[in-house]
């Protein structure tokens, strides 16, 4: 398979890498064009993992994978635990089954084109480490599907799996596509299933719906730390399920990953007595010593603090937060050609909520909020609109702020500040003066 692009892009945050491969005709090469977007935090001396991000079916979808690589509270999680964040794009044209297998079923050559596509990042990002290092894998729609075979083809690889309204559970049962081969060590992976109820509604469950209910009751008859977290707001889109699982991955993260000076990279298994149980379709969690009731029908939740937020999840659709975002940094203010201050600046997503806007203060006064209206289509208003896909809508917004309104022969000191997703404030950034002209 040839590489036709690669291209390594800086940011504050971290640095991002491109690599992109055309469609092939060989023998179990991937027959779409794709394009992989890695980001690696800055000042990661050895990665531990990598988190992918994975879109579903259809030219839409296909836009929204895009940007998963450039997602500010994804990143947060990543960065949390030196890991990379990895977003394929998959260039699908036609519809249907005809359109999405040849890369939803990673036996059709999209497993052979991600492991190409981290072979290339190791060289070019300089992290060898990434040819090694175990994965988390979130998907959506297709990219259930895709990770739900992805388990079965690289069990020892896989720290945790999210499956948001998608999986390939009836199609390899019904024999609509190969069977697959579940052996115990894919049974061992943490994994949470979690469609919208909106899926579930009419009489008619859809086979997101049907899917992840039966693949949630093999498995867990089966002992497969595994949980099934219905979205009470959402149908087929991805709703705020992102507050739920970044936390998820966070636990399973700390659950499993090797210890980070170890060079062996074999993950640790989970001790099933230290988790929490629930009920399915319950909406209440207890510690595995506490439960009453069969273990092998309950909802597997990694700790106490994922399942009281899968309480407050399967209940309203999000989880709280109650503590404000970490300041904004790299304050910085200059003139443009017009004479207009220029305020620029760089921030981490808070962990519990993202961000939904930065307010912009001159000389101690509120001037602006950026942006002014932030968007929720899908979920919470964020500074980063979310998509159908749990991915920022493009063009994606700068963290930046022309000021037309100042008076071009005064001096002026700038502020930021920055809005959580549920609109609590960080304190200020240290302030940046612009001088007149």
């Amino acid at each position: 398979m040839t590489v036709f692009a690669l291209v390594g892009v800086a940011s504050a945050r971290g640095k991002y890498f491109e690599v992109s491969y055309p469609p092939s005709q060989e023998p179990g090469a991937l027959q779409l064009a794709v394009t992989y977007t890695l980001w690696v935090p800055e000042g990661v001396e050895r990665l531990r993992g990598i988190i992918v991000h994975q879109h579903g079916c259809g030219s839409d979808a296909n836009r929204g994978g895009e940007t998963s690589a450039y997602d500010l509270h994804w990143q947060a999680l990543a960065a949390k635990w030196d890991c990379a964040l990895l977003g394929p794009a998959y260039k699908q044209t036609a519809t249907g089954h005809e359109g999405c297998r040849p890369w939803c079923d990673p036996r059709n050559g999209s497993d052979r084109a991600f492991l190409d596509a981290i072979d290339q990042f190791a060289t070019t990002s300089g992290h060898a480490e990434l040819r090694t290092v175990p994965w988390c894998l979130w998907g959506h729609s297709g990219g259930g599907f895709w990770v739900s075979i992805m388990q079965t083809l690289h069990p020892e690889r896989i720290v945790a799996a999210w499956l948001r309204s998608g999986t390939a559970y009836y199609p390899w049962v019904s024999g609509e596509i190969p069977t697959v081969s579940i052996t115990d060590a894919v049974y061992r992976i943490p994994t949470m299933l979690n469609p919208g109820i909106k899926e579930s509604t009419d009489g008619r469950p859809i086979a997101a719906w049907l899917g992840s209910s039966a693949m949630f009751k093999d498995y867990r008859e089966h002992g497969s730390p595994i949980a099934f977290a219905a979205d009470p707001i959402s149908g087929h889109d991805c709703g705020d399920s992102r507050y739920l699982a970044i936390p998820y991955f966070d636990a399973c993260l700390a659950l499993r990953l090797p210890d980070k000076l170890s060079t062996d990279q074999t993950l640790r298994d989970v001790d099933m007595k230290r988790g929490w149980l629930a009920e399915l379709m319950g909406r209440q969690a207890y510690s595995a010593a506490e439960f009453v009731g069969s273990a092998k029908k309950a909802v597997w939740l990694p700790n106490e603090c994922v399942a009281r937020a899968w309480m407050e999840y399967v209940q309203t659709g999000a989880t709280i937060d109650t503590t404000p975002p970490e300041a904004p940094f790299d304050v910085t203010v200059s003139r443009d050609s017009d004479g207009n201050a220029v305020v620029a600046w760089d921030a981490v997503a808070d962990f519990e909520s993202g961000l939904r806007a930065f307010i912009i203060e001159r000389d101690g006064q509120f001037l602006a909020q950026v942006p002014e209206e932030p968007v929720g289509k899908f979920g919470r208003p964020l500074f980063q609109t979310m998509s159908f896909h749990d991915t920022p809508e493009a063009p994606l917004p700068a963290m930046r702020f022309v000021d037309t309104s100042a008076e071009r022969s005064a001096e002026h000191a700038y502020r930021v500040i920055a809005v959580n997703g549920v609109e609590l404030e960080s304190a200020a950034a240290a302030p940046a003066e612009v001088s007149n002209r």
